[in-house]
């Protein structure tokens, strides 16, 4: 972009004493030792520090990382190569995708259809029926994130029938984020060339066990929740905790990552295609109601 160097941040590492706080909060001046963005604070959290490891942050949108290791990996299914971290000189860098909207749909049950009274009761009213009923939400309410990023996108329900129910639609709303984050963990897979083994998991929509359940099935994949899921929070404190001196080093850091619960896949092949194949003609059917 022609921007001359002289004007341009200078880069540090994202475990370092920046300096010292002066006095604000307490006597003591505290080290600020960390930096990191939201999602690459995330990854480090759920120790995701091995080539090929991911980690989905389930919040309003969903946010994936695959850590690639120490060379850059361009992406030719539109997702963002970026930089993970800087520790020790060594540079990791990752492969992102976002998903717009992720816990944002189980609020619009709640503030617009108004089917639950609180976030937490979609899990009971997915329960209430067996299977989807053939419906299908695609919520594009401010257009599609990767790997589509169609901005002109909006939200559509289809395969309403006489017996559709609240409970249908709930289910369709929470699947939805699973069909989501597959779409970006098969543009991952085809970026880096691997076959994704294990995705941990952080964020609020990580409570709702049908959710993640559904996630392992969709994705053939197992689906790890730690104990600690506020993990951008936690590598913000790691990264800073190695810079002071806290923890030796990014190994030492390891042993503190701990399963919650694991959810394995059992869906047959066939369910898990049939699926697929329905919410792609979904997610078609959204991008042609986006035309002019």
């Amino acid at each position: 972009m022609n921007i001359p160097k002289s004007v341009l941040p200078e880069v540090r590492s994202s475990s370092e004493v920046y300096g010292h706080t002066q006095h604000l909060l307490t006597n003591a001046e505290i080290p600020v030792a960390g930096i990191a963005g939201d999602q690459q604070a995330a990854l480090f959290g759920q120790m995701c520090t091995q080539e090929g490891m991911v980690k989905n942050t389930y919040g309003t949108g969903c946010f994936m990382l695959m850590n690639t290791g120490t060379k850059p990996v361009t992406s030719n299914n539109n997702l963002l190569t970026t930089i993970a971290w800087k520790v020790n000189n060594e540079v990791h860098y990752a492969l992102e995708g976002s998903v717009f909207i992720a816990g944002a749909v189980v609020q619009w049950l709640r503030d617009g259809l108004k089917v639950i009274q609180k976030s937490g009761d979609v899990e009971a009213l997915t329960a209430t029926e067996k299977d989807n009923g053939g419906v299908y939400m695609v919520p594009a309410f401010t257009g599609l994130g990767a790997p589509y990023w169609n901005q002109h996108a909006r939200g559509i329900i289809v395969g309403l029938t006489r017996g559709s129910s609240d409970g249908h639609i709930a289910r369709a709303a929470v699947e939805s984020i699973a069909y989501q984050t597959m779409d970006v963990l098969k543009a991952m897979e085809a970026d880096a060339g691997i076959t994704i083994k294990e995705v941990r998991v952080d964020g609020g929509a990580t409570i709702n066990d049908y959710l993640m359940q559904f996630q392992a099935n969709l994705l053939n994949t197992e689906v790890v929740r730690p104990t600690v899921t506020e993990t951008t929070a936690l590598g913000a404190a790691y990264l800073a905790g190695i810079a002071v001196g806290f923890w030796k080093n990014v190994d030492e850091v390891h042993a503190y990552w701990a399963k919650e619960k694991s959810f394995e896949p059992y869906m047959k092949e066939d369910v898990r295609a049939e699926l697929q194949k329905e919410w792609k003609k979904a997610v078609r059917a959204a991008q042609v109601w986006a035309e002019e």
